[in-house]
């Protein structure tokens, strides 16, 4: 079973700030160049701000977040999106009797899971042969890694001294890696924020296989 932080969402604004607001914009503008996307899952919607921007464009959203508090604030605040709170596991699906969707979402979440895999067993679960699938997360490469280190900024950045946070730092590679092999094919990589190959976030975008 997965642990998680519940965190303790105070409003319904983005987590990083402005940051978060503009990796939310990018993320939509990515969804609307994809053709017949019309039902969406977001897998870990935290207090339902991308969600939120999901649906005020049109879309049909579903927002999952095994945080109480969160999923709290996302109702308070997003009427016209249906909230769950369910952990994000294989089971996730059946357990919730929803129906497939034509994307599954899920931003900023997968580096917080013990098992990775429970959040591609899910999304896969979601989806019929050819949906899509958008996994945000922090970019993590050598040449940002090198920079860390001679700026004297690595312990700050993959701190160990506080509860929660993140607990995996994926690379394109090991990313790509992980979601081949839950069946996803096609896999492309958007980038947000930074200098090239100093991004804060990247973007894998791919379609469940047959």
């Amino acid at each position: 079973m997965n642990e998680y932080q519940d965190f303790n969402w105070a409003t319904p604004n983005p987590a990083n700030g402005e940051s978060g607001r503009g990796l939310a914009e990018g993320i939509i503008a990515l969804i609307k160049g994809v053709d017949h996307i019309h039902q969406i899952c977001d897998l870990g919607c935290g207090n339902g701000y991308l969600a939120g921007r999901l649906a005020a464009v049109g879309y049909s959203v579903t927002g999952v977040d095994a945080s109480p508090t969160g999923v709290r604030i996302a109702h308070e605040n997003y009427p016209n999106v249906n909230f769950l709170c369910a952990p994000i596991d294989v089971h996730l699906p059946a357990v919730l009797k929803q129906p497939k969707v034509d994307l599954v979402i899920s931003s900023d979440v997968i580096e917080h899971l013990y098992r990775p895999s429970d959040l591609l067993e899910s999304a896969a679960a979601f989806l019929d042969p050819g949906g899509h699938l958008l996994i945000c997360t922090p970019y993590h490469g050598y040449l940002k890694n090198l920079a860390l280190s001679v700026t004297g900024r690595m312990d700050a950045h993959f701190t160990a001294l506080w509860d929660g946070g993140h607990i995996k730092f994926f690379s394109v590679k090991t990313l790509s890696e992980l979601v081949a092999a839950h069946g996803f094919t096609d896999l492309r990589f958007s980038y947000y924020g930074r200098a090239p190959y100093l991004w804060k976030n990247m973007i894998c975008h791919a379609r469940k296989g047959s």
